[in-house]
């Protein structure tokens, strides 16, 4: 990958619970086989999800950096990107040939979207365990993320959601742009969506 602006930094955003760390950590795993790659992840409080990824050795530590947020989570990733901006020097100064540098935000709501500052491109995250309406219900960004990931589609019988309404609504509400029906945990799905991100950078 020719770095021309820095590296590639992709925004991974959802509500809690959606699969953001998972889908963080199989990306990452998948990518560093290629590319030179950093996390930065965003917890209102603690450094939790930087701690899971780190325990998962899906990267060596120096290239995962955990940001404490406080207060709104969408703020650090839109509002004010500074301290988030801040971790990417800080990945480029410990890895000048850094090449892809992903930033999980903290769980959010539908509105919440990435600064185009901070991030290139922008995955975002729900579950069908948390109601086949989601996609319906629109939202900045469900609708303008560059890709939509429906995760746990395994859970739908037991939550009584259809796949089929939620592939309707969320193809009306995005229009030509692309969502994926993955089950992140059982790696089925991401290599689809790690493809198509990699399309998106043109790689």
């Amino acid at each position: 990958m020719t770095k021309m602006n820095g590296p590639l930094r992709v925004g991974i955003g959802g509500p809690v619970g959606a699969g953001k760390t998972s889908l963080t950590a199989a990306l990452a795993r998948s990518l560093s086989k290629r590319f030179s790659v950093g996390v930065i992840t965003n917890d209102i409080y603690t450094q939790e999800d930087a701690e899971a990824l780190m325990r998962q050795q899906i990267l060596p530590q120096d290239r995962i950096i955990g940001v404490e947020t406080g207060g709104c989570p969408h703020t650090a990733i839109r509002e004010d990107a500074s301290i988030n901006l801040a971790a990417v020097a800080e990945l480029e100064k410990r890895h000048p040939e850094i090449e892809i540098v992903m930033i999980e935000s903290g769980g959010d709501n539908l509105s919440a979207t990435f600064s185009p500052e901070l991030a290139d491109l922008t995955v975002y995250v729900i579950d069908v365990a948390a109601g086949e309406e989601i996609p319906r219900k629109g939202g900045p960004a469900l609708t303008k993320s560059d890709i939509l990931v429906i995760n746990k589609t395994d859970l739908a019988p037991y939550v009584g959601a259809s796949l089929e309404v939620m592939r309707r609504d969320a193809s009306a509400q995005r229009g030509d742009k692309p969502f994926f029906f993955a089950q992140i945990k059982n790696d089925k799905g991401t290599a689809e969506i790690e493809a198509y991100l990699l399309e998106l950078a043109g790689v």
